[in-house]
């Protein structure tokens, strides 16, 4: 049961209410509802007298929710983008399942979307919708079946499958290193380059190899897509995830800097929400990636 339907205001009340609070004004969220600014008002004072609760406050040409109406709102909007996706998820599939995933973009590229065309072939029903999103967020507020995870397995209220522990090398371009280097603190006489999320993994990597007490300067990326190309165009020496190069090492572009291969700051995770039944598409994904993951050869340090 979902309740008492006198406690179910109309759609064009919820979506008003909503458009109101981003807004601000009346007249700016008719605008973007193609409605009157009459219309809007109509549908805030049936609101409120159907739940018999001031929900508006009028402040000069300014409206502004009450503190009740700002904590009821913001789990309507969380409603009305469930809906919204549940919609979108059957347009797109009728005939059918649909899976919405959030990945990161360096996982979802290299390793997850060569691998999906195989997912689609053993299930013809489920249609998988991907979105980038580069930090944790709440289920509750995106409507997200499922997401892949860097870090540890500490997603609140989430279920975790292990799918990869990071494993990094440093490489560059062979112009860039014409001669072997003679040891790791060699390292430290070539331009280094950097993500921006991990300010000191240099110096966590040089540290292992007996180079302790170093955060050498370099230049600064904010993606490994774009970092792999300045390694690839002979920018400087990189430290990557090896399941991102792994091909570039295969043919040469790449070659490591130095052998010694290090362990990244956490792993890879598939994570779903743990207080809502798994639909059949998810368990039909999480079975098939248990035997990618089984299937993957070890990267050993």
């Amino acid at each position: 049961m979902i309740g008492p339907r006198r406690l179910l205001p109309s759609m064009p009340s919820l979506v008003a209410l909503e458009a109101v609070d981003r807004l601000g004004t009346a007249s700016a969220a008719a605008a973007e509802l193609s409605l009157t600014q009459g219309a809007v008002s109509r549908a805030l004072q049936a609101l409120e007298g159907q739940l018999g609760v001031q929900l508006l406050i009028r402040d000069r040409q300014r409206l502004r929710l009450t503190p009740a109406a700002q904590d009821y709102v913001r789990q309507i909007r969380a409603g009305l983008t469930s809906i919204s996706q549940a919609s979108l998820r059957l347009r797109t599939n009728p005939g059918g399942g649909s899976l919405s995933l959030a990945i990161l973009p360096a996982f979802g590229v290299q390793w997850l979307a060569p691998k999906l065309p195989e997912f689609a072939r053993a299930n013809p029903g489920v249609t998988v919708n991907l979105s980038t999103r580069l930090r944790p967020f709440d289920f509750a507020v995106e409507a997200f079946d499922a997401a892949i995870h860097f870090g540890r397995a500490d997603w609140p209220g989430a279920d975790h499958l292990l799918l990869m522990d990071e494993v990094v090398l440093p490489v560059c371009a062979p112009g860039l290193l014409p001669q072997p280097l003679r040891g790791p603190e060699d390292l430290l006489n070539l331009p280094l380059l950097q993500i921006e999320g991990r300010p000191n993994a240099w110096g966590r990597y040089l540290a292992v190899q007996g180079v302790p007490g170093q955060r050498p300067p370099g230049m600064v990326f904010d993606q490994f897509a774009t970092m792999t190309q300045g390694a690839l165009h002979g920018l400087g020496v990189a430290l990557l995830p090896v399941f991102l190069i792994e091909e570039a090492l295969a043919n040469g572009s790449l070659i490591p800097a130095w052998p010694a291969r290090g362990r990244g700051l956490g792993s890879y995770y598939l994570v779903w929400p743990r207080d809502m039944p798994p639909r059949a598409p998810l368990v039909a994904f999480c079975n098939w990636i248990k035997g990618q993951v089984s299937a993957e050869p070890d990267h050993p340090l």
